[in-house]
């Protein structure tokens, strides 16, 4: 069957139409994506605005016309962290659903977690071990870890390369004790959760999902995604503390000129970089690799799941 997921995200709505059926891997047909940053859209009362609003149900109804184009049988539409932690996040969901008649199911921060982390197993297979999974989204950050499909522990921060560089980098380039400010609290935010995994023993492999861990892994000196999902693409603590420095010193339109770094995350990726090193340094990883399934398979792979 052909499905579309739907992903409302704080960065981007993407649309991800894929082949899929049961005991198959989900082949990728085609995507659509839109640049919305919901993250940044927000009012000092923390509520979506009703421009924000408006560019949201345009990009939806957009989403459905380029769904019904590549025949895709069913829509599978959820959001993530923006909606979720907006304070007009129910009304939000209910113009949504008026206007276009997409019912957007919220996805927990927790959700979220199990979801990637059951797309990297897949990806990666049992013999990868024990996983662990990071995921640094637009508007949060997901951990996980455990030896099955299902985590033993998954956990979701406020601490997404867009949410933090909205409220935390005004300047472009950012002033430095701004950078060392958001240093200190995001090495604090993920401090309180390091004990919950510790517990559990030490990750055989630990994977990176998201745009921010590529752009991270391909300024490092990984492959172009143009060589393919196969190659395997890593990224090591050491090249990304080479790094922060020398984002921190640019400004976003030079750090748009990086290999792999788009013109629209290119504002996003200090702070993105600063939650990659701390997490990797607070969890003692020396390296990840990258995971190019995230939650939208995860998602997918979950509807697959449940056909009769």
């Amino acid at each position: 069957m052909r499905l579309g997921v739907l992903d409302v995200g704080s960065n981007t709505v993407h649309l991800l139409v894929v082949d899929a059926h049961p005991g198959a891997r989900p082949l990728p047909a085609y995507s659509h994506k839109a640049e919305l940053r919901l993250a940044e859209l927000l009012d000092e009362a923390g509520a979506i605005s009703d421009a924000g609003v408006e560019r949201l149900v345009a990009t939806v109804h957009e989403a459905l016309q380029v769904a019904e184009d590549k025949g895709v049988e069913s829509v599978l539409p959820f959001a993530t962290s923006a909606i979720r932690e907006a304070t007009n996040g129910e009304d939000v969901l209910r113009r949504v659903a008026l206007e276009t008649e997409v019912e957007l199911q919220v996805l927990s921060g927790e959700d979220e977690a199990r979801l990637t982390f059951l797309a990297a197993r897949r990806w990666l297979g049992w013999s990868a071990g024990r996983l662990l999974v990071l995921d640094i989204g637009g508007g949060s950050l997901e951990v996980a870890y455990g030896l099955d499909e299902d985590p033993d522990v998954a956990v979701s921060l406020p601490l997404g390369a867009g949410r933090l560089t909205a409220g935390d980098l005004p300047g472009d380039p950012p002033e430095a004790e701004d950078v060392r400010t958001l240093r200190r609290r995001v090495r604090a935010e993920i401090a309180k959760v390091v004990s919950e995994f510790s517990r559990h023993g030490t990750p055989d492999r630990v994977v990176g999902t998201s745009k921010t861990f590529r752009q991270l892994a391909r300024i490092a000196g990984a492959a172009r995604s143009a060589e393919g999902l196969y190659v395997q693409r890593e990224l090591t603590r050491k090249k990304l503390e080479e790094w922060v420095p020398r984002l921190a010193a640019m400004s976003a339109a030079e750090r748009g000129t990086l290999p792999g770094v788009s013109e629209g995350r290119s504002r996003q990726l200090l702070a993105g970089a600063l939650v990659a090193e701390a997490a990797m340094d607070l969890f003692g990883v020396e390296m990840l690799e990258i995971c190019p399934w995230a939650l939208r398979e995860g998602v997918i792979l979950r509807r697959l799941d449940h056909l009769p």
